[in-house]
């Protein structure tokens, strides 16, 4: 069976054996959002497991544009990423989709949009995208 899962990132950490002192946090909180070359981990947690044909639905209901080509990703590329830059695109192309979608694929539009929220309140934050099979 193939499937599209999501993953959300929850943890992040410097591999190092120091603590990190309370003064330093937003120094390094900066470091992590710059890259990883600095030896930071991302830890990623499945925050959505999804029917590769619900998953089809679900693109089918999207309204053509940037956003649908976005999610369009994991069926073509086999992995997305999606951070701060694309929530408000899926905000928006999830609210015209919802009212046409059947239940399943609005379950997922829900799902989706709790983890665009938790984006938006912390930047730091990204989801990544992958079909399994």
């Amino acid at each position: 069976m193939t499937e599209v899962v999501f993953y959300q990132l929850r943890d992040k950490f410097l591999e190092r054996a120091e603590d990190i002192p309370e003064t330093a946090k937003e120094v390094v909180y900066h470091a992590l959002a710059i890259g990883h070359h600095v030896g930071v981990f991302d830890c990623f947690r499945p925050m959505l497991r999804v029917d590769d044909a619900v998953f089809d639905r679900l693109l089918d209901g999207l309204p053509a544009g940037e956003a649908r080509r976005k999610l369009e990703g994991v069926k073509r590329f086999g992995e997305i990423m999606v951070d701060r830059t694309h929530t408000r695109l899926l905000f928006s192309a999830f609210a015209e989709a919802r009212p046409t979608l059947d239940a399943e694929a609005a379950a997922i539009v829900e799902r989706l949009g709790a983890a665009l929220a938790a984006i938006e309140a912390e930047p730091a934050v990204y989801l990544m995208g992958r079909r399994l099979q």
